[in-house]
């Protein structure tokens, strides 16, 4: 019986230079400690230059180097970016030119529109749903479906067709609509329903046909808007899973369809949790041809503050 062969680590195991050996991480890419009093500049350059902070810079970089081309910046928000308390910051891109297109899905457009009647939203769905109440704010259908209405009356999208009801109605709080705003700044602003997801489809207010061709209208818009971001463009999918990812996709699909080259753009998912459709709809298959895409994880009331900020400094 043969003997097995052991290695004797003495004799057998060869070395090789550190100075040789490929690093991926060198002191250079460190962070550095802060000191009281200094600016948000400052701060920003205190940031590893490593992993989510190196893509936080290049995202930003991306934004700064469209809008100085001229080229589009698209947000794209689902509920949450709402519900969040983050409307005031993304107002504030959006007055300063940075955000020049606004698309959500049916729920973040639910939220911005309470925020403007009310000044509050967000209720508990496991009490609602218990109750039977869930969903079923009266001023809230009956409102909304009736300025879905109305814009498709003058053959508006659900976005403007919403923002413009939130300003003609004079809501309270309509300075801190992004709908309202959008309007008010006439940058185009889609918001892309999925019938029966929403919770104003739930009132006897609701029509089919009316919801069906808004969005189809905001749809048309958003194509539009997408095939204008090749050579330079930024689309930002922030806290939206399924709904604008997948429209985003289609978007893209017809535009190059039609022969339009759409590609060298940038793309960026800003979510809690890697997730399948963002990841592959938003940050890979539209930049496959062309691109960069970028996925940064973390909370949204943490995150785009500190993104609109560094655009800020930057511009």
């Amino acid at each position: 019986m043969a003997k097995k062969r052991r290695i004797c680590l003495g004799r057998s195991v060869k070395t090789i230079p550190i100075a040789r050996r490929k690093s991926k991480v060198s002191l250079a890419m460190f962070g550095k400690a802060c000191r009281k009093g200094e600016t948000f500049q400052a701060f920003l350059d205190s940031l590893p230059n490593i992993l989510a902070a190196r893509q936080l810079r290049e995202c930003v970089d991306a934004i700064v180097r469209a809008r100085r081309r001229s080229k589009p910046v698209i947000a794209a928000i689902g509920g949450h970016v709402v519900k969040c308390g983050l409307n005031r910051v993304i107002i504030d891109l959006m007055r300063r030119g940075v955000v020049t297109a606004l698309a959500m899905n049916g729920a973040a457009s639910i939220h911005d529109f309470e925020i403007a009647l009310a000044g509050k939203t967000s209720e508990d769905v496991q009490e609602g749903l218990d109750k039977g109440t869930f969903g079923m704010a009266g001023e809230t259908g009956a409102m909304m479906n009736d300025a879905l209405a109305a814009g498709d009356a003058s053959e508006l999208g659900a976005g403007w067709a919403i923002g413009r009801y939130i300003l003609e109605k004079r809501l309270p709080h309509r300075d801190v609509s992004l709908l309202a705003q959008a309007v008010r700044l006439r940058l185009p602003a889609t918001v892309h329903i999925a019938i029966g997801t929403d919770t104003i489809h739930q009132h006897p207010q609701a029509d089919g046909r009316i919801i069906g061709q808004t969005t189809m209208n905001d749809f048309r818009l958003f194509i539009d808007v997408v095939s204008n971001l090749g050579g330079g463009g930024v689309m930002l999918n922030i806290g939206s899973a399924v709904i604008l990812p997948e429209v985003f996709l289609k978007a893209l699909a017809v535009a190059r369809n039609a022969g339009i080259r759409v590609a060298d753009f940038t793309t960026a998912t800003f979510d809690m949790l890697v997730q399948y459709r963002p990841l592959q709809n938003i940050v890979r298959r539209p930049v496959a041809a062309g691109g960069r895409g970028y996925y940064i994880i973390g909370h949204h009331e943490i995150m785009i503050p500190l993104l609109s900020r560094a655009i800020i400094e930057r511009l």
